[in-house]
């Protein structure tokens, strides 16, 4: 496993999304364990969740449990192993996704899942996503004081643009150590944040990593391999012995030093795949190809 910084936490290259695995599809408890611990078995020391992330009409902080259950049931093995959660969305019983950035629900939201994780602090807390009826500086300042509190060690932004990420910077000084938006082989909005990262020295977080290719067979059969987009991917893959998606993420890895993808997985199988793409390297010529649209 290879390893990067959050702040000024070492972790693994790759870390692990946990949404699969307690919102609505979920796998059942055996084999969600089974997952993360697969991750950690392979060296994964990042996991992600959030207090939002658990089925349609169900309580918040499923997925933060589930996470709790399975570092508890790991032992000794998981304790340098940095957990991120995020705050300031939730789900309505349809289904959908709400916002809210509000600084009196943003310290409540903190402290459960605090209580959730089970920890003297939270390692990562990421502010979900803007609140477009509240000022960006007002909830990031109830960030501040979350760390100020100890409530959390480290923060992070999600979802945010180049101008949010300054303005956090601003309000959190070095204690911003992370940004996490949508990027991938499919959607790369996000190479103005991608660069301000690398600049700042934050830690650039893509969730949904594999994008398009998560949908691509694994053996290149697809009709998706004759999307230009893509094919380059499925064309790697096969000279070098491996899966669309491992190469998707090394592609990752070769964009910033301070790339790290947080692929989802529900089953144990795909959970150890993501974490050998760490150490998959692509040299110049193939990182260019991807790099083309």
């Amino acid at each position: 496993m290879r390893y990067r910084t959050v702040g000024d936490v070492r972790v693994s290259a790759i870390g692990l999304g946990a949404m699969p695995l307690s919102i609505e599809g979920a796998p059942d408890e055996r084999r969600a364990l089974a997952t993360v611990h697969a991750s950690l078995d392979a060296g994964v020391t990042l996991l992600d969740t959030a207090d939002s992330y658990h089925p349609p009409g169900g309580e918040p902080g499923a997925g933060e449990l589930l996470v709790a259950r399975a570092l508890k049931a790991y032992g000794a093995g998981a304790d340098g192993v940095l957990v991120a959660t995020k705050g300031g969305r939730g789900r309505t019983a349809d289904g959908g996704w709400t916002v809210d950035g509000r600084p009196a629900h943003l310290r409540r939201a903190a402290e459960g899942s605090l209580r959730r994780l089970g920890t003297e602090a939270i390692g990562l807390y990421q502010l979900h996503k803007p609140d477009p009826e509240v000022p960006y500086a007002e909830s990031l300042g109830a960030v501040r004081e979350l760390l100020d509190a100890g409530v959390v060690r480290l923060a992070g932004i999600s979802n945010v643009d180049t101008a949010q990420i300054r303005l956090a910077r601003e309000i959190l000084g070095d204690r911003l150590v992370s940004v996490q938006n949508r990027y991938s082989p499919e959607v790369r909005d996000s190479e103005a944040e991608l660069g301000l990262c690398a600049e700042l020295g934050l830690a650039f977080l893509p969730w949904s990593p594999l994008g398009g290719i998560s949908r691509s067979s694994l053996d290149g059969a697809s009709e998706r391999e004759e999307d230009p987009r893509f094919g380059a991917f499925h064309r790697i893959a096969r000279r070098r012995g491996a899966s669309p998606q491992q190469v998707a993420l090394a592609w990752l890895l070769s964009r910033s030093g301070t790339v790290i993808p947080i692929p989802g997985a529900s089953r144990p199988e795909t959970a150890r795949a993501s974490a050998e793409a760490a150490e998959l390297v692509l040299d110049e010529a193939e990182s260019a190809e991807l790099n083309a649209r």
